[in-house]
């Protein structure tokens, strides 16, 4: 009896603590879909940088149960959110978020050189383009050759936002920040040469979004 009452309070507690955003339910499904076509259900660890509130991660983990998931957020307010998704995990699978500033140095912050796997959601164009500049940076230092980095969101492609809704909002985000806005998929390629990062494929997903599959070189040399 008293274990089925700490169960319940557990329950309970985990419920008070999970914070849920409507666009990741919308999409974890669709980008499922796509990890399912590049990530390996094989021993090998998957890092999530700006994991939010922890809905993907867990979602993910569960379909991916001999891979380790390590969350990784900015705002330390959601780790109780990230932890409580994690929780329920039945898989065990999702460890307990760390910090991570994309724009900073993630091995100055104990980030290892070891991951598999890179899931980015929704991050590159409501931040800093530092933010992104250091995604593609790091990513290159602590993917393993031949790993992949996962991104997902609102893209233009070769100086074109379509169609009017993804126009509007970047309107909508450079208003809220002015260094905010919606990044051009050339523009990241040369980036991601830099730092021995290519795309790999892409796929059109729902509400006018994409999800690029980004692979780290072999030799990993700056093009």
């Amino acid at each position: 009896m008293e274990s089925l009452k700490r169960l319940l309070s557990i329950n309970a507690l985990n419920m008070s603590q999970k914070i849920s955003y409507p666009a990741a339910e919308r999409n974890k499904t669709p980008i499922l879909e796509v990890l399912k076509k590049h990530l390996k259900n094989v021993e090998g660890d998957v890092l999530e940088i700006s994991s939010g509130t922890g809905q993907h991660a867990a979602f993910f983990a569960r379909h991916f149960p001999k891979l380790t998931f390590q969350p990784s957020e900015y705002d330390t307010s959601l780790f109780p959110s990230i932890k409580a998704y994690a929780e329920e995990v039945p898989t065990k699978n999702v460890k307990d978020p760390i910090y991570v500033n994309a724009a900073d140095d993630w091995k100055s912050l104990g980030v290892s050189n070891r991951f598999d796997y890179v899931i980015n959601v929704n991050m590159i164009h409501v931040s800093p383009l530092p933010c992104t500049t250091g995604l593609f940076k790091n990513v290159g230092e602590i993917l393993k050759p031949g790993g992949l980095m996962i991104t997902y969101g609102a893209y233009a492609n070769n100086g074109i936002i379509e169609p009017q809704s993804n126009i509007d909002f970047d309107k909508e985000i450079r208003k809220r920040n002015p260094e905010f806005g919606i990044r051009d998929i050339q523009d990241l390629i040369k980036l991601g040469k830099n730092y021995g990062i290519e795309l790999s494929s892409t796929y059109e997903m729902p509400a006018n979004n994409k999800c690029l599959v980004w692979t780290k070189n072999v030799t990993n040399q700056p093009q």
